[in-house]
């Protein structure tokens, strides 16, 4: 039987590294030729290397598509940014890389038990309660904070747990945020402030997904 195909690469490139990437690989790989459409940009090197690159808050504006693509992805927008994990929740609106509005709060629910029968249908109940409870409190802080900026937001990015996220954005009073989520739940610890100010680092980056012929 052929081997498998090898799975490409998934790298993240900052907005400000992205031009210099850019570079290193027409130096690694020869001479580029890209196209692109509103969602992505496809690098393709004269030795066949292939740089599949998904366009940040597309879609991307029509012109040679790796300057606009470097002029696109340096842009500095508003962001809403949604955190839930078990431990708590972080909402915030940046401008740029720059936390202009935020509230951060912790919440508690139990843990998973070994335990059977009755009781761990009871701790399952208690833990969903928790759990709703803690979105709740989540989704009244994105309504503060998130939904009366919305129309100023070029996007709404999530992090943490996806089912968390999606609960919270459940909310009949959210739909205009939910319109405006990427759909994307970036992987992060549980929410505190540095938590959430540091995230731009992640919804800000770049990802690329590179088969190099390595």
């Amino acid at each position: 039987m052929p081997d498998a195909p090898t799975p490409p690469r998934i790298v993240h490139v900052p907005p400000e590294r992205l031009a210099g990437w850019i570079e290193r690989f027409g130096a690694r790989h020869g001479e580029i030729h890209s196209a692109a459409d509103a969602d992505t940009v496809v690098l393709t090197a004269a030795d066949g290397a292939v740089a599949t690159i998904t366009v940040p808050f597309a879609p991307l504006s029509p012109g040679d598509p790796t300057a606009a693509l470097i002029d696109h992805a340096l842009r500095a927008r508003s962001v809403g940014a949604i955190l839930i994990r078990r431990g708590g929740f972080a909402v915030g609106i940046f401008d740029g890389r720059r936390l202009v509005a935020s509230k951060v709060g912790s919440s508690y629910v139990q843990g998973k038990t070994k335990a059977g029968g009755w009781s761990q249908q009871r701790y399952a109940r208690r833990r969903a309660n928790q759990a709703s409870q803690a979105y709740a409190e989540a989704a009244e802080v994105v309504a503060m904070i998130i939904l009366p900026r919305i129309d100023d937001l070029a996007a709404v990015v999530g992090g943490g747990d996806r089912a968390g996220v999606e609960d919270v954005l459940s909310d009949p009073r959210l739909g205009s945020v939910r319109a405006r989520w990427t759909g994307e739940v970036w992987p992060t610890p549980d929410p505190r402030l540095r938590v959430l100010q540091a995230f731009p680092d992640q919804f800000r980056a770049v990802s690329i997904a590179l088969n190099d012929l390595a």
